[in-house]
C-alpha cells in the first residue's frame, strides 16, 4: 500500500464502500423483491381456493334449497324446473371441485378434499333416493327424508367447505407470517452489512489518516531541521512510493543541495579573503601607471604642433582642389545631359524595333491563315464542282488577307525610314558626347595633379595623427583605469573584507556534514594596503588633463556603490 499514490488509495476506498453498498442494496431489493413476489402469489392463490370453494358452498346451498323446495311442491312445472337447474348446479360444483384438486394443495388440504368428496357424495345419494320417493309417489317420506337426513347432510356437507376455507385463511396467514419475519431478517442482516461496513470504513480511514500523518510529520521535522540551519543528513531514506514519498526525497534533495551551497559559499569566503589582499597589489600598480600617462601627455604636444603645421599646407592644396572640381562637375554636368539624350534616342529606336517585330508577326499570321484559306477554297472547289459558291467566299478571305499584308508592308517601311533618322542624329549626339568627354579627360588629370600633392599633405597628416591618436588612446584609457581602479580599489577591498566577515558569520549557522573541517581551514582576513594616491597629471597639456579628469569622475561616482551588503540580504538567501 505505501507504493500506491494518496489519490489512487483515496479512489479505491471510495470505489470498495461503493461497491459494498451496492451489494448490500442489492441483495437487499432482490430478497425483498422475492419475498413479495411470493407473498403476492401465495395470497392470489389463497383468495382463488376461497373464492372458488365459498362459490361451493353456496351452489350448494341453492341445490339444497332447490330439494327442498322439489321435494316439498306438487306442481309439476316447479318439479321440471329444478329437475333442470340441479343437474346444471351440480356440473358447476363438480367443475369448481376439479379446479380445487388441480390446485398445489397441500396432503391436509387434499385430506379435507378428500372428505368433502365424500360428504358430498352421501348428500347426492340423499337427494337422488328423495327424488325416487317422491316420483313413486311417496312424497311424505321423500320430505321427511329430506328432513331428516338431506339437510344435516348438506350441514356436514357445508362444514366440510367451511373447515377447507378456514385451513386455507390458517395457512396464508402463517406463511404471510413467515414471509414477514423473513423480510424482517433481510432487513436484520442489511443492517447488520451497513454497520460492518460503516466499521470497515472507520477503520480504514484511521489506517488512511495514519498513512497520511506520519510522512507528513516526517516532513514537517525535516522542513524543521532544515529551518533551523541543520543541513545534516540524518541516514533515513524514504521508501514510500506515493506523494508523500516524493515530498521526502524531495526535502531530502533540497537539503543535499543546500548543504553542498553552504559549503561552496564557505569556500567561496576563503577565495575573497584571498582576493581582497590581491587588491591591494593593484594599488601599487596605478602610481606606474600614472607617472607614464604624465610623458605620454608631452608627447601629444609636440604631436599637436606638427599636425597645425600640416593642416595649414592641406588647406591650400585643397582651395585649389575645389576650383578645379567645379570646373570638372560642369563638365561633367554637359557630359551626363549628352548621354541622356543618347539613351532617350537608344529607347526610341528600341521601341521602333519591337513594333517591326510585332507587324512582321501579324504579316507572318497573315501568310500562314493566306494559306489555310487558299488550301479550303481549293476544297470547296472541288467539292462544290460547277456549284462554286463556297469558293467565292474563300476568295473574299484570300484578299482581304492580302489587303492586310500590304498595310503592314507599309508601315513597315515607314518605321524602318524613321529608325534610320534617328540612328543618324543619334551618332551625331555620341559625335558631341565624345567631345564632351575629352574636355572632362583633361580637367580629370589637372584634378589628379592636384590630387597627389594632397595626398602627399594628408601622408604627413596621416602620420601625425597616428601619433596623436597613440598618445590620447593611451592616456584615455590609462587615465580612466588609473581613474576607476583608485576609487573603486579602496571601497572595493574594505567591502569584501566586510561582506567576507558577515557571509562566514552567516554561513556558520549552518551545520552541515563537514562544516567543522571547514571552519578550520578558514584562514583570517588578510589586512588591506593602503592606496596610494593618483600622481597628477602635468600641465603640458591643460585640455587633455581635464577630459581625463571628468573621465575619471564617472568611475568614482560608480564606485560608490559597493558598500558592505546587509543582512536583508542574507535573510533572503
Amino acid at each position: 500500500m505505501k507504493s500506491l499514490r494518496i489519490s489512487h488509495k483515496l479512489w479505491l476506498s471510495v470505489a470498495c464502500v461503493v461497491v459494498a453498498l451496492i451489494a448490500i442494496i442489492t441483495a437487499s431489493g432482490y430478497r425483498s423483491a422475492q419475498t413479495q413476489a411470493e407473498a403476492d402469489a401465495l395470497t392470489k392463490e389463497m383468495t382463488l381456493r376461497v373464492q372458488t370453494a365459498t362459490r361451493w358452498a353456496g351452489l350448494t346451498e341453492t341445490n339444497a334449497a332447490r330439494t327442498l323446495a322439489l321435494s316439498l311442491s306438487n306442481e309439476s312445472a316447479v318439479a321440471q324446473a329444478f329437475k333442470e337447474q340441479i343437474p346444471a348446479t351440480s356440473a358447476q360444483i363438480s367443475e369448481l371441485q376439479k379446479r380445487l384438486e388441480g390446485l398445489d394443495l397441500s396432503p391436509a388440504d387434499r385430506a379435507q378434499m378428500q372428505r368433502i368428496a365424500e360428504a358430498r357424495k352421501a348428500m347426492i345419494d340423499l337427494r337422488g333416493q328423495a327424488a325416487k320417493l317422491k316420483e313413486g309417489g311417496s312424497q311424505e317420506e321423500a320430505v321427511r327424508l329430506v328432513q331428516q337426513s338431506y339437510i344435516p347432510a348438506v350441514a356436514t356437507y357445508l362444514g366440510t367447505l367451511r373447515d377447507f376455507v378456514q385451513m386455507q385463511e390458517r395457512a396464508a396467514e402463517e406463511q404471510l407470517a413467515e414471509m414477514a419475519a423473513s423480510r424482517m431478517l433481510t432487513v436484520k442482516l442489511a443492517a447488520g452489512a451497513v454497520a460492518v461496513l460503516l466499521l470497515g470504513i472507520v477503520a480504514g480511514a484511521y489506517l488512511l489518516i495514519g498513512s497520511i500523518q506520519r510522512p507528513l510529520a516526517e516532513a514537517n521535522a525535516m522542513a524543521a531541521r532544515i529551518a533551523g540551519g541543520d543541513l545534516r543528513s540524518d541516514g533515513a531514506e524514504a521508501t514510500r512510493g506515493d506523494e508523500f514519498g516524493e515530498l521526502l526525497r524531495s526535502l531530502a534533495s533540497m537539503r543535499q543541495a543546500l548543504a553542498r551551497m553552504v559549503q561552496e559559499v564557505r569556500q567561496s569566503t576563503d577565495s575573497i579573503t584571498v582576493a581582497s589582499a590581491e587588491i591591494a597589489t593593484g594599488n601599487q600598480d596605478l602610481s606606474a601607471r600614472t607617472e607614464q600617462t604624465s610623458s605620454n601627455l608631452q608627447e601629444t604636444a609636440a604631436a599637436m604642433e606638427e599636425f597645425t603645421s600640416t593642416i595649414q599646407q592641406s588647406a591650400g592644396s585643397a582651395s585649389t582642389a575645389s576650383q578645379l572640381a567645379g570646373s570638372a562637375s560642369e563638365v561633367a554636368r554637359r557630359g551626363g545631359t549628352v548621354v541622356t539624350e543618347v539613351v532617350s534616342t537608344m529607347d526610341d529606336i528600341q521601341q521602333s524595333s519591337r513594333k517591326i517585330a510585332d507587324i512582321i508577326g501579324v504579316i507572318d499570321g497573315i501568310a500562314f491563315q493566306t494559306n489555310i484559306l487558299a488550301l479550303n477554297a481549293a476544297v470547296e472547289a472541288a467539292r462544290a464542282g460547277e456549284q462554286g459558291r463556297g469558293f467565292a467566299v474563300v476568295a473574299g478571305e484570300v484578299r482581304s488577307l492580302a489587303q492586310r499584308s500590304a498595310d503592314a508592308a507599309k508601315e513597315i517601311k515607314g518605321l524602318i525610314g524613321t529608325s534610320v533618322e534617328r540612328v543618324e542624329s543619334g551618332s551625331r549626339l555620341v559625335h558631341d558626347a565624345g567631345a564632351t568627354m575629352a574636355e572632362i579627360v583633361q580637367s580629370v588629370q589637372r584634378v589628379v595633379d592636384m590630387i597627389g600633392e594632397i595626398t602627399a599633405a594628408s601622408a604627413e597628416q596621416s602620420a601625425g595623427i597616428s601619433q596623436v591618436n597613440q598618445a590620447v588612446g593611451q592616456l584615455d584609457q590609462m587615465t580612466q583605469q588609473n581613474a576607476a581602479l583608485v576609487e573603486q580599489s579602496a571601497a572595493a577591498a574594505q567591502s569584501l573584507r566586510e561582506q567576507a566577515d558577515h557571509l562566514a558569520h552567516v554561513v556558520s549557522a549552518f551545520r552541515t556534514d563537514g562544516s567543522a573541517a571547514l571552519s578550520a581551514r578558514t584562514p583570517a582576513p588578510a589586512a588591506r594596503p593602503v592606496a596610494a594616491p593618483p600622481a597628477k597629471p602635468v600641465a603640458a597639456a591643460p585640455r587633455v588633463a581635464a577630459a581625463g579628469a571628468a573621465r575619471a569622475a564617472t568611475p568614482k561616482a560608480l564606485a560608490a556603490p559597493a558598500t558592505p551588503a546587509g543582512d536583508g540580504d542574507w535573510e533572503s538567501f
